[in-house]
């Protein structure tokens, strides 16, 4: 096992991966930007080193900066969180390059499966079921590109190849739109993600999205954890998160976890990480693969008992896993609510000091956050503040917990997005499950 860590992110997410590190025992470095000193896991932290301004370019994205920080401090390996540089092939490269190891997996795997086009033809061979779309990246000929779109059917939608986050996508209604559309996209691809491809899919009208965490380690072990259901979402971004999906047959789940499972293992793959489905009229449509630790991994690790943040430490650290997929038990039901510094209904973001911060507490909840009172929430990064799970027996029990959480929690100095949640969790939508990807923006549209 690895003696020292260095957690290359900021936020509630850092401050999750020390907790792992201080219960396997497992010293930790924390890198941080000048707008983070005061955080409480750089406090907690064993070593911490400033590793630039504010700005997220300047410091988290700053990679020689991260790797001076791992030399200075005799680190044994870096973990690097979700978002940022998580993702990032050529960080996970730099970093072994360098002799360190990098909790997650290898460079090759994180390329594959970054650019949606490779991703897609990989799934298609291990025979986990796509999106019906284009094969490959779409030509640069006009009339190819419409006979393409013909045979899939109208509507359909134009992604870019290295796209994610909702972002480098257009969904088109008829052929007089789409040449122009494809152009746009490619435009947008080049600009945002530096990858002009772009590729055609069938837009489903209203599906669910339903996603499979998976674990694998190098010695050819694959497991999927069951499933979550992330359709509560504005603009491709999750608010809720629930583990299991409601209303879809176990024996469906596994059968789609086991085909997730056995890509791994054809694809030689490491670590944590989670393959995303649009499912609507009970098939699964495979999306995209994101190779890192989920921002919702709590409510899999609530109904498992298995700790994910752990087990990406151990892989990394050459161990097998250890279970196998029959060990694996889904109990109970898990849901979580992302809590940003933001206006409830208007979404603008609401940096600034706390100045009272009181989480909830009682039997099923669990507080994920690295804020404080008298915590001052930067402008520079994501809105998130934390996470509040619940957990029951059931849904409806989970429901209920979450609904007495959110009627004790109080966040003051700053806006936040809790009276949204607390409308949600009385939602009869919600409370019957097995909403779309649409729902929630239908609502918002309809409150004006």
């Amino acid at each position: 096992m690895f003696e020292k860590i260095l957690i290359a992110n900021r936020g509630e997410i850092a401050l999750r991966i020390q907790r792992a590190c201080r219960e396997l025992g497992i010293r930790t470095v924390v890198v941080h930007s000048q707008a983070d000193t005061e955080a409480k896991y750089v406090r907690l932290a064993d070593e911490s080193v400033c590793i630039g301004p504010p700005s997220s370019r300047d410091s988290y994205l700053n990679i020689p900066a991260i790797i001076s920080a791992a030399e200075v401090t005799d680190t044994s390996a870096i973990h690097p969180g979700y978002g940022f540089l998580s993702e990032n092939a050529d960080f996970a490269e730099r970093v072994e390059r360098s002799g360190f190891v990098f909790i997650g997996p290898r460079p090759e795997n994180i390329r594959l499966m970054g650019d949606k086009v490779s991703a897609k033809d990989a799934m298609r061979t291990a025979k986990v079921p796509v999106v019906p779309g284009s094969d490959g990246a779409l030509p640069d000929d006009p009339q190819e590109i419409i006979r393409i779109a013909r045979a899939i059917g109208y509507p359909v939608i134009i992604k870019a190849a290295g796209g994610g986050g909702g972002r480098g996508m257009r969904v088109v209604h008829s052929e007089a739109a789409l040449i122009n559309a494809v152009s746009m996209t490619r435009s947008e691809a080049e600009a945002a993600f530096g990858n002009p491809s772009v590729y055609m899919e069938k837009f489903l009208q209203n599906p669910r999205h339903v996603e499979i965490q998976v674990l694998a380690d190098e010695h050819g072990g694959a497991i999927h954890l069951g499933e979550r259901d992330c359709s509560m979402q504005r603009r491709h971004q999750k608010v809720i998160e629930e583990a299991p999906a409601p209303g879809i047959a176990r024996k469906l789940i596994d059968r789609i976890g086991d085909r997730c499972a056995d890509a791994c293992r054809r694809i030689g793959y490491r670590g944590a990480g989670t393959f995303e489905f649009l499912f609507e009229n009970g098939e699964f449509y495979f999306i995209e693969m994101n190779t890192r630790v989920q921002v919702e991994h709590p409510v899999t690790e609530l109904v498992t008992g298995v700790d994910i943040v752990q087990e990406q430490i151990r892989i990394a650290a050459g161990q097998k896993l250890r279970m196998r997929q029959r060990d694996v038990q889904i109990r109970g039901h898990a849901i979580e609510c992302r809590i940003n510094a933001e206006d409830p209904f208007k979404f603008t973001p609401s940096p600034g000091r706390i100045t009272a911060w009181h989480p909830p507490g009682g039997p099923g909840i669990r507080v994920d956050s690295h804020v404080y009172s008298g915590y001052q929430v930067p402008p520079y990064y994501d809105s998130m503040i934390g996470k509040v799970i619940s957990y029951g027996e059931h849904r409806q029990q989970a429901i209920e917990r979450m609904k007495v959480a959110l009627s004790e929690m109080a966040v003051e100095g700053i806006q936040t997005n809790l009276d949204l949640h607390r409308h949600l969790m009385a939602d009869p939508g919600f409370a019957t499950g097995g909403t779309s990807i649409h729902y929630l923006e239908e609502m918002l549209a309809q409150r004006g």
